[in-house]
């Protein structure tokens, strides 16, 4: 049995990966890499085998549904027709909400930066795509063809709940009479919206294991409770003094986990009826979150967050007109601040203004412009895109740890409490995955602990 990484560097990039066994080849992930364009953000499916439609893989896995892990499913499967992709309800749910916004963006790019090789996929290869989606609960163990079976029983596979995002969750595979756990994207404590990781805790020969927040270690006396109380006393600074406070969110997750935590605040009366915008894809995706509002990994199931927050909807036509008004919350994608997005646009507004507020509230890729801005000095030039001038920043910009990744102490403590044989280092930036090395080995010495490179075949 071997593990061998389709992701193109040792990065939070096009996530994808392959076990194989005994003459069968599973497909973990399926992403899109979200700094690249055309067949550089693809995975290195040519690695799979087969191809042209005669398959080289007998199952694909999903874990969610962000981008950088379902963004190329539609190109994986038209390579691998027929083979079945199992996953959770919401996550198809939410994949085909995602795919068919990328068949979208794809065919504006293909004219803006004159890619003739997009749109990578159609909405018409989604639909083609959907007809080997295999929708699969938590708790239930299946064979490769998606049938139950007994709980330990060889080529099998179950999932488990991973708290990340709605439908997000680790597998556990039985393979060669060894227990293989991928985690996904994990969240192992409790978020407004979402309950946390209900992961394997004994039994597990191989961990695969998300690495994100390897280079983030946790202040002392951290607390998720204390960092929202943190968020509620700075909105309340920001509205006394009159000024907006724009937080860049991704669409999926955390721009509903940052609904919830407001509407919280205002059950609470710690946050006035303020006016809130968000953008189209994110009111979307809502409204799925709120038609799930029954599935297990849901906390409040009462609250529907579209209805409730009642926020304005704001489209790419819009946000040139969009002012950062006084007392408003602006929870605009994306997260990173990527050029051409709502939250880039608008950040040329909020920038320069020093009665203006910028929180960020998760993760930021370092070279995206939201790191960047993040790790500038006040005053500093700012390049949101290189098609305008710089912006100096003047704003007030405050940073709130409220991640959908689990951090690194719970992971260690996850690992170290698992004790298995081996552990593969995967979805991290070299630094991430040097933190989880060094200390796995100094808590771990009986584990083997290894950083797969891209094409790397490592035996298991």
């Amino acid at each position: 049995m071997e593990f061998v990484s389709l992701t193109r560097a040792v990065e939070i990039g096009a996530n994808s990966y392959l076990l194989r066994s005994r003459g069968r080849t599973l497909v973990l992930d399926a992403g899109m890499h979200p700094r690249q364009e055309g067949a550089a953000a693809l995975p290195e499916y040519e690695r799979i085998g087969g191809g042209d439609g005669d398959g080289g893989a007998n199952a694909i896995f999903l874990t969610h549904a962000h981008q950088d892990h379902v963004g190329t499913l539609p190109v994986l499967t038209r390579r691998e027709r027929g083979t079945p992709v199992f996953m959770t309800s919401a996550t198809a749910r939410i994949a085909d909400v995602m795919l068919h916004n990328s068949a979208n963006v794809m065919m504006r790019q293909k004219e803006e930066l004159r890619l003739p090789e997009y749109p990578l996929f159609t909405h018409r290869g989604i639909e083609l795509s959907r007809a080997d989606w295999r929708m699969r609960k938590c708790g239930v163990t299946y064979d490769f063809a998606g049938e139950p079976a007994s709980p330990g029983a060889e080529g099998t596979f179950r999932f488990f709940p991973a708290g990340h995002i709605l439908g997000a969750v680790g597998i556990l595979f039985q393979l060669e009479g060894q227990r293989v756990f991928y985690t996904g994207d994990v969240s192992f404590e409790n978020q407004t919206l979402l309950r946390g990781a209900e992961f394997p805790e004994d039994g597990v020969d191989t961990l695969i294991m998300e690495t994100t927040r390897g280079n983030a270690p946790m202040p002392p006396g951290f607390t998720r409770v204390r960092e929202e109380e943190r968020l509620a006393e700075a909105m309340a600074e920001a509205f006394t003094q009159d000024g907006s406070v724009t937080i860049p969110v991704f669409a999926l997750g955390k721009t509903q986990e940052v609904l919830a935590i407001l509407w919280r605040m205002r059950l609470q009366g710690r946050l006035p009826a303020t006016p809130v915008y968000i953008g189209g894809l994110s009111a979307k995706l809502t409204t799925l979150y709120d038609s799930l509002s029954d599935d297990a990994q849901r906390q409040h199931p009462d609250w529907k967050l579209l209805q409730d927050m009642a926020p304005y909807v704001v489209g790419g036509n819009d946000i040139a007109a969009l002012s950062p008004r006084k007392r408003c919350v602006f929870a605009l994608s994306s997260g990173m601040m990527n050029e051409k997005t709502l939250s880039n646009i608008f950040a040329r507004k909020v920038l320069g203004d020093p009665g203006q507020n910028l929180f960020f509230v998760g993760y930021s890729d370092p070279e995206s412009p939201a790191g960047r801005i993040r790790s500038a000095t006040p005053g500093a030039d700012i390049s949101l895109d290189p098609r305008h001038p710089a912006t100096p920043l003047r704003c007030n910009v405050k940073e709130f740890n409220l991640s959908a990744h689990a951090n690194r102490e719970s992971l260690l403590d996850y690992a170290v409490a698992l004790r298995p044989k081996k552990i593969l280092l995967v979805h991290g930036d070299p630094p991430a995955i040097a933190w989880f090395r060094d200390s796995l080995h100094r808590e771990l010495p009986g584990t083997t602990v290894v950083v797969p490179e891209p094409g790397e075949a490592v035996p298991l």
